[in-house]
């Protein structure tokens, strides 16, 4: 996690903005792993959060998938957290290493998404900060 922000590299468990996995109330990202595909409470570059329900430990394979559209990003991740979310209890998971570009296609992916939820109007360059800066909350 060389590249991670200062805060997360210090314990901050928010060091890029998270984004809710939903586009107008229905699931837009998902997991896969062993097996089981689950949607996504929420994804940022460094990682992700999903239903505890998901069986996977130490450092796992995953591959990330998205509403309409057939590309895929394979990775790794580890679980960093547990708790309990809103829709039951939820596993906080870092990526540890993305497969070829895939954590450029994931940037790619967000700008998409923040783009398209923004509630007012706004350029690819801004949600390209919004996306690669700092956790607004």
């Amino acid at each position: 996690m060389a590249d991670a922000p200062q805060a997360l590299q210090e314990g901050d468990r928010r060091g890029r903005q998270r984004f809710v996995a939903k586009r107008r109330g229905t699931h837009c990202f998902w997991v896969q792993c062993n097996g089981q595909r689950e949607p996504l409470a929420d994804l940022s570059l460094e990682g992700f959060a999903v239903a505890a329900r998901i069986e996977c430990e130490g450092v796992f394979a995953v591959i990330l998938h998205r509403a309409g559209v057939p590309d895929e990003i394979a990775a790794t991740a580890r679980v960093a957290n547990c708790f309990d979310g809103a829709d039951g209890p939820q596993c906080g998971c870092l990526f540890e290493q993305f497969e070829g570009d895939g954590r450029e296609r994931l940037h790619d992916w967000l700008v998409a998404h923040v783009i398209a939820t923004a509630s007012v109007p706004i350029t690819e360059a801004d949600a390209e900060r919004i996306v690669s800066g700092p956790s607004l909350i």
